[in-house]
């Protein structure tokens, strides 16, 4: 694994110990509240979880967070209902259809650095243009990509239970994705048949990708 370049301050712990974590509530969100100022080199440390569906982002995200004990959101709580119901009709979201999820996204990593809390946020951000929603004014926030191959994907999507992502729409993912480039300072993370959630975590804990 490549760890990112450049520095952002933020409260990493020296050592956080295994120790069992409160369940995390996540309501749906639909709007936030705007206005938030500006973050700065100073503001709290926002981990951005990126990567296609099936590669463990929402797992990894919440694990990682009740780790550090930080807040947690999962990008599809912010969905309208339609984009909802339309993937859960098998058709793929197109860029009008993300525009309103990314702002409500960007609005909770505004409000969190506002409060001065750190975060994890799971989100696909397939395509450059969508990180840069989430990023651009915001250098507090560091991007964690899951980079699996499709093969590995298929395989996780098909064993799946109960997640309204049908495996039908893996070949819009990987239309869509644009792999993060190294001006993103992306920390890249493979993902393979063989990787477990826990082993991801604590490199990602051990790695200090925040300082």
């Amino acid at each position: 694994m490549t760890p990112a370049t450049g520095s952002t301050s933020c409260p990493w712990p020296d050592h956080v110990a295994p120790r069992p974590a409160p369940r995390l509530k996540i309501s749906r969100v639909t709007t936030l509240p705007s206005g938030a100022p500006s973050p700065a080199a100073a503001d709290p440390c926002i981990l951005l979880i990126a990567g296609v569906s099936g590669s463990g982002k929402s797992t990894i995200g919440a694990l990682l967070a009740q780790r550090l004990g930080w807040q947690y959101a999962e990008a599809d709580d912010f969905h309208p209902d339609a984009n909802l119901a339309k993937m859960v009709a098998g058709h793929p979201l197109d860029d009008d259809d993300r525009r309103p999820w990314l702002a409500n996204i960007a609005a909770w990593i505004d409000a969190s650095t506002a409060a001065g809390r750190p975060a994890v946020v799971s989100c696909s951000a397939l395509k450059r243009s969508y990180r840069d929603v989430l990023r651009e004014g915001r250098p507090n926030v560091r991007l964690v990509y899951l980079d699996a191959d499709k093969q590995t994907i298929r395989a996780r999507l098909s064993s799946r239970r109960g997640h309204f992502f049908p495996a039908s729409l893996l070949d819009s993912q990987f239309a869509d994705l644009e792999p993060p480039t190294d001006d993103e300072r992306p920390y890249r993370v493979p993902v393979t048949a063989e990787s477990r959630p826990d082993d991801i975590v604590e490199h990602l804990v051990e790695s200090r990708i925040c300082d």
